[in-house]
C-alpha cells in the first residue's frame, strides 16, 4: 500500500551545518580564534517526561528526568534534584518517582492502561507544575524488509522499510525513531494515516554513508496523541534549520506551571505504547 510518510529530519544536518561554519571561523584567520556572543536567555526548567509502555513488557518501569537549560556552549546539562515528582491515573492510583540518580526520576510500579488520562504533577524549586495527557496505542511492527535503492546521486544505498497495519475506526499519529552507532542522533519521523487510513503503511530509513551490513539499527514505532504530533512537528523543525535559530525549546509543552503561569517549564509530558525492532543489516 501507498506510504503518507509526512517529515522525516536527520538531526546530523544540524551537526554538520554547524561544524562547516566553525571551520570556516577558524579557518579564515591563521592567528584569531573566532567565539560567537550566543544569547544564554532565562534559565528554564526542563521536564523530559515520556511514559514509553513497549509491548511486551508490562511498562512498571519509567522515568522522568528533570534539568535546566543552559548556555550554548556548555558542555553538560544542569540537572535538577529534590523535586518531587508523581503520576496519577483517572481511577485515583498514584505512582511516585523517587530520585535515583540526580535529575533522574524512577517509578517501579507504574501500570499503564491505553486509553486512560495520567496526570502529571512535580514541585520543583518551589514551583509547581502539572499536566494531562492519555496514553496512546500503537499496532505492531510486521515485518521488516531490506533493499538496494539509487540515492540521489545514483549511488547505491541500503533501504530499509518495515510494515503495520494501520486502524480502520480511528485517526492515528505516529512517531518513530532510528538509532544505531553510525548516527550520532536518532533520527525521527512523524506519520499520520489521514490518506492511508486503514491501510498496510510502509516507512523506509537509509543512511547513504554509514549504513553497512553488520549495522544494527533500533526500530522504535510509537502511537502519538494528535498534541503531541504537533509539538514535536514543530521541534524537528527548528532542528532540521540554522543551528543558530530558535532554540527548540522556545516552543512550549502542555506543562503548566501552577505557582506562577509566566514560569513556565520546557518538555512534554506522554504516554505512548510502542514496539520496538533491532535489525541487522545483512
Amino acid at each position: 500500500m501507498n506510504m503518507q510518510k509526512l517529515e522525516k529530519y536527520n538531526f546530523k544536518n544540524k551537526i554538520l551545518t554547524l561544524f562547516s561554519l566553525l571551520l570556516v571561523l577558524f579557518f579564515s584567520s591563521c592567528e584569531d580564534v573566532v567565539t560567537l556572543d550566543l544569547e544564554t536567555g532565562e534559565t528554564k526548567l526542563v521536564i523530559d517526561a515520556e511514559i514509553i509502555w513497549q509491548k511486551g513488557t508490562t511498562g512498571n518501569e519509567q522515568t522522568i528526568k528533570i534539568s535546566k537549560t543552559a548556555p550554548y556552549y556548555n558542555n553538560t546539562t544542569p540537572k535538577v534534584s529534590g523535586a518531587q515528582v508523581k503520576i496519577e491515573n483517572t481511577n485515583g492510583d498514584v505512582f511516585t518517582f523517587n530520585e535515583t540518580v540526580p535529575g533522574s526520576y524512577v517509578c517501579t510500579n507504574f501500570v499503564p492502561v491505553v486509553g486512560m488520562d495520567y496526570t502529571l504533577s512535580v514541585v520543583a524549586e518551589g514551583q509547581s507544575f502539572t499536566a494531562v495527557e492519555k496514553l496512546t496505542s500503537v499496532t505492531p511492527i510486521d515485518k521488516v524488509e531490506q533493499a538496494i535503492v539509487p540515492d540521489f546521486g545514483g549511488e547505491d544505498v541500503i533501504e530499509l522499510t518495515f510494515y503495520y497495519k494501520d486502524p480502520a475506526d480511528e485517526v492515528n499519529f505516529y512517531l518513530t525513531d532510528y538509532q544505531s552507532d553510525f548516527l550520532l542522533f536518532p533520527d525521527y519521523e512523524l506519520t499520520d494515516d489521514e490518506l492511508v487510513n486503514g491501510n498496510e503503511i510502509s516507512t523506509r530509513f537509509s543512511d547513504e554513508d554509514k549504513m553497512k551490513p553488520g549495522s544494527v539499527v533500533e526500530i522504535t514505532h510509537r502511537g502519538v496523541s494528535k498534541n503531541f504530533y504537533n509539538y514535536m512537528n514543530l521541534i524537528l523543525e527548528v532542528y532540521g534549520g540554522s543551528p543558530f535559530s530558535v532554540p527548540p525549546g522556545n516552543i512550549r509543552g502542555n506543562i503548566v506551571n501552577t505557582t506562577d503561569s509566566n514560569n513556565f517549564a520546557f518538555g512534554y509530558f506522554r504516554l505512548c505504547e510502542a514496539d520496538k525492532v533491532s535489525y541487522v543489516v545483512k
